[in-house]
């Protein structure tokens, strides 16, 4: 038989070559830890998917967070091995909130605060309630999970919540991580009132104090710390202004009134707890989005509850 032309052998050359390349290629993906199947037809990286548990353990992680074994920061709807596709950080998810979500393409939020009107989410906190059965079909009927991140996020160093206001209040210079205590330059109550208003974004707060007092010696403690907790930083700190997100009228309110009354310089800046922790959660999303290049963070604002008429 007549030896076959070169141009009939030249492929099976070919071919061999490429298997052998392909080979090593492999080869080095597997002492690399990589997959093949990272890559598609076009040789483009194909985007990862991740859960909603993978993600939450990279939060913990990214975060140096230990694992909390008593803790509110459960799931409240949704399941653990849900594929994202997309993330929404805010304070209360609301149903605003959520309807938004949905049009984003959004399936986790990422909450600080109660999803069902109570502390630890227990739906039997008020039997047989209508508006929360209604809201769980609502996540249900979207399949969208949520994620309490009340405990962690005030665990971070520095705290997200504290941190997120002082930058959004252009104060970071004078913070210090783990510290209630700031001094910024000299302000009025007023202009501090001001001040706060603009840069949070509030339109309305309310305070106890002279408009005219000046004000230096700051005690930041945004969201709800409680009387007795306010009162104590109020007691060894001895501060200019208290700043807080919501204060028991009974105890921290009379207290600041009966100090005044007493001749002491002190002032109350109530914010509102839902606007006075919004910030950090904003910045929550700032932090999280370089760490899920593939997956879309975006903050969405649950904010202010009331109409001040």
């Amino acid at each position: 038989m007549d030896k076959l032309p070169s141009r009939f052998s030249t492929p099976s050359l070919e071919r061999r070559k490429f298997i052998e390349n392909s080979l090593k290629s492999a080869g080095a993906l597997a002492l690399l830890g990589l997959h093949a199947s990272f890559t598609n037809h076009t040789g483009l990286p194909v985007k990862k998917s991740l859960t909603v548990q993978e993600i939450m353990d990279l939060i913990l992680k990214e975060g140096n967070l230990s694992v909390l074994k008593d803790t509110v920061d459960t799931l409240k709807s949704g399941k653990a091995d849900q594929i994202v596709t997309g993330i929404i950080t805010t304070m209360f998810p609301t149903i605003p909130v959520i309807e938004q979500a949905v049009k984003q393409n959004a399936n986790f939020i990422i909450a600080h605060e109660p999803s069902f009107y109570n502390h630890s989410d227990n739906p039997d906190w008020v039997k047989n309630n209508s508006v929360l059965k209604e809201k769980q079909a609502l996540l249900e009927k979207h399949k969208i999970a949520v994620w309490r991140f009340h405990d962690y996020c005030h665990a971070l160093k520095p705290d997200a919540i504290s941190y997120g206001v002082a930058k959004k209040a252009n104060w970071l210079p004078y913070y210090k991580t783990g510290q209630v205590m700031l001094t910024i330059p000299k302000l009025s109550l007023q202009q501090l009132v001001q001040h706060l208003k603009s840069s949070l974004g509030i339109s309305h707060v309310r305070t106890i104090g002279d408009p005219a007092q000046s004000c230096e010696r700051i005690a930041l403690l945004p969201g709800a710390w409680g009387g007795q907790r306010q009162v104590s930083v109020a007691e060894s700190e001895n501060p200019d202004v208290l700043i807080v997100g919501e204060s028991p009228e009974w105890e921290t309110v009379e207290y600041i009134r009966d100090a005044r009354a007493f001749g002491k310089k002190i002032s109350l800046i109530v914010l509102g707890h839902a606007v006075s922790e919004e910030p950090g959660m904003e910045w929550v999303a700032e932090w999280l989005q370089p760490k899920l290049t593939d997956i879309k963070v975006t903050h969405l604002a649950s904010g202010d509850p009331f109409t001040w008429i």
